[in-house]
């Protein structure tokens, strides 16, 4: 598997794969790298984001504008399952790697075209990044305080769900090849479309109603009480009623049964209308105890409550150190990184992190000289000129 991409959503994708068994090769530009290089937070000059989305990627150093890097593309994607790519349209085919070159070599070749708002339609050139999927697919307009501003994520939400989404793709893609007699093809992803579904049908509701959503803070349209409340020492817990018993659950425990007969209590749609006395009742309940009174009695009343947490508390709940959401990893650099554990667990193929990410074309000369077969010298005369690293 080739990633010839960058940044966040289809690199997530190749991570995924990579985790569970896939030997991904990383292509990055020789002299600028992944731009994820530079994003986030760094150790000791050292970027952490980066060691995760690169793990279990073997990287090398090549210009694929330069027609020798495109060769040299070309002899990699010979033997290759599926290559991933999120330039801007026409950009492969402008150096001579577009899709009919490339199945020219490989007709089984599965190709992941990843951008911004995909490879037609008027706005397809347009440089697309997660915030401006966010901010088009609703997620925006309905993310935020009543009387506030749209609100937009702090983390690469878009993103993140489109390189999940890229994921079933490619196995969809491979499954045709391998099972129903297929060949290759190209998925053409765009970032917009997977977030738009992941908001749900506001679309559906306007095209058939004229009714266009709002934004409700934490509240929910759909059932109450839904909200974040303050505890008595300072911190915060997020309550769901979605099922009818939960909502009579959480009434009951926080004093105020008499509600639970009333006629409107028997629908999230009802509850939602007396919005402002239910959430009364279970903030003033709450904000008398501290968070892990009001998590134990919420557990043990059947009810369903969490804790909102900051990394740290990420870090330190037992039941993600038990489960091993979060585990340190070897590294080179650092010693050690903690990061997200594989995704899901398999009991036949349970996936890994067989390594950490690595440094720009740490593996070029394994791959073009020991799995090509490419000169050595030829090689070093290519990194001196700046087509490979």
């Amino acid at each position: 598997m080739i990633d010839a991409s960058s940044i966040i959503a289809a690199p997530l994708c190749c991570q995924i794969l990579g985790d569970f068994g896939a030997d991904v090769i990383k292509i990055e530009h020789p002299q600028y790298g992944d731009n994820l290089r530079g994003h986030g937070y760094q150790h000791e000059g050292v970027p952490l984001w980066w060691k995760e989305v690169a793990r279990n990627k073997r990287t090398v150093g090549l210009n694929l504008g330069d027609t020798r890097g495109a060769e040299i593309l070309l002899r990699m994607v010979k033997d290759a399952d599926v290559l991933v790519e999120n330039f801007r349209p026409g950009t492969l085919e402008r150096w001579g790697l577009g899709p009919e070159q490339l199945w020219e070599v490989n007709p089984n070749l599965i190709i992941l075209r990843v951008t911004g708002f995909g490879q037609t339609g008027p706005y397809s050139d347009r440089a697309g990044f997660g915030t401006l999927a966010e901010a088009m697919s609703g997620f925006a307009h309905l993310t935020g305080q009543a009387d506030g501003p749209p609100t937009l994520p702090a983390f690469g939400l878009a993103d993140s769900i489109c390189g999940m989404a890229s994921v079933s793709a490619v196995l969809m893609a491979l499954r045709h090849r391998e099972v129903g007699g297929g060949s290759g093809q190209v998925i053409d992803m765009s970032i917009l479309e997977p977030i738009m579904t992941a908001v749900g049908p506001s679309p559906s509701v306007y095209h058939h109603s004229g009714v266009i959503a709002t934004r409700h803070g934490n509240r929910s349209t759909q059932n109450a009480p839904r909200n974040t409340y303050l505890t008595a020492d300072g911190s915060w817990v997020a309550i769901s009623t979605s099922a009818q018993q939960i909502a009579e659950r959480v009434l009951r425990l926080v004093g105020h049964p008499e509600v639970i007969d009333e006629p409107w209590f028997s629908s999230g749609t009802g509850r939602v209308q007396h919005v402002d006395l239910l959430d009364g009742y279970v903030a003033d309940w709450v904000s008398m105890r501290t968070r892990d009174e009001v998590v134990v009695a919420f557990v043990d009343a059947g009810a369903a409550i969490a804790p909102i947490y900051d990394a740290r508390d990420i870090v330190e709940d037992p039941h993600i150190r038990a489960t091993e959401m979060l585990i340190e990893v070897p590294d080179e650099d650092l010693g050690a990184v903690m990061m997200h554990n594989v995704m899901w667990r398999m009991s036949e193929t349970p996936g890994s992190i067989r390594f950490t990410g690595r440094a720009l074309g740490a593996d070029t000369d394994e791959i073009l000289i020991g799995e090509l077969g490419m000169d050595s010298e030829a090689v070093t005369q290519l990194r001196a000129e700046g087509v490979v690293a």
